[in-house]
């Protein structure tokens, strides 16, 4: 017969203290493999976003047969991409830790960067332009030149992470160097190019960039995004590095789209032509570009 109390004492001696049981779930937690509250700071807001734009798809679809601007539907149709993808990545952050899903979270998450970068590339030729061009020949420029970068952008990642076999899209491998310093050049040149707009902006040859308010707020945004994240690489997953990272992770994948939407899309798809014209109207007015014509 068993005696009981050395069953109790066998099984404090195997147990870990409590102690280190929330230690691990911290570290867990903070490297990606778990936590409610980081996944549902993930899936709400990329699950509204889908469900919103569900909501508002009729009265787009209709916007944008009317307006007939074929890059306007390029990006509308890219942002559903990239919104579907990103929820999919979203609901599926156990594959990271799961076994036997390594390669499936890899594609999934390689197939959501393309998307979302494929957004953040097109977008800067696009807003570059003197105008709002809607022909295919704008389409076609716009593309060829964003659709190149991030061809050989996601190439070079597939590469690393399936034939050099570095984690990269593993946010519970922290300590893998090669990890740091792909994300780090891939920061790195991201933020350059935004730096590049700002530097132009605020010099003698501002006149060569549009004058936008909205566009220039997505870039110091995007600019201060890419710095605190170039940061935080830096840091190659140590400590405050590794929380940081994390921080700018959750708010690319649960706020970029929504931001890029409210920033660009929200006024092309208004209910009425005329508020938009009479937007245009107000702001030129202000301007003085009708002041002419009263004399």
């Amino acid at each position: 017969m068993s005696n009981p109390n050395y069953t109790i004492s066998a099984q404090n001696v195997t147990d870990p203290p409590f102690a280190i049981q929330i230690e691990k779930g911290v570290r867990l937690y903070s490297s990606g493999c778990g936590g409610f509250w980081r996944d549902a700071s993930l899936v709400v807001p990329s699950a509204l976003l889908v469900l919103y734009l569900g909501f508002q798809a009729n009265r787009s679809v209709k916007k944008l047969r009317h307006r007939k601007s074929y890059v306007m539907i390029a990006f509308y149709a890219l942002l559903w991409f990239a919104a579907i993808l990103n929820l999919a990545w979203s609901i599926l952050q156990a594959w990271q830790c799961a076994p036997g899903k390594t390669v499936a979270w890899n594609l999934l998450s390689l197939f959501t960067e393309c998307g979302m970068l494929s957004l953040e590339i097109s977008l800067l030729p696009f807003l570059l332009q003197e105008n709002y061009s809607s022909g295919l020949e704008a389409l076609a420029h716009t593309f060829m030149v964003s659709g190149s970068i991030v061809a050989v952008d996601i190439l070079i990642q597939a590469v690393v992470v399936f034939v050099f076999k570095v984690p990269i899209f593993i946010d519970a491998d922290s300590s893998h160097w090669g990890k740091w310093s792909v994300l780090f050049i891939h920061t790195l040149m991201l933020t350059a190019v935004y730096s590049y707009i700002l530097f132009v902006h605020y010099s003698k040859w501002k006149d060569r960039l549009p004058p936008r308010p909205s566009f220039y707020n997505y870039v110091v945004v995007m600019f201060i995004s890419n710095v605190i994240g170039l940061f935080a690489n830096g840091l190659s997953g140590i400590g405050f590095g590794l929380w940081l990272y994390n921080i700018i992770l959750i708010c690319r994948h649960s706020l970029y789209l929504p931001f890029l939407y409210a920033t660009f899309l929200a006024d092309f798809f208004q209910e009425e032509d005329w508020l938009l014209d009479s937007a245009y109207y107000s702001e030129m007015k202000d301007a003085g570009f009708f002041d002419t014509d009263w004399e």
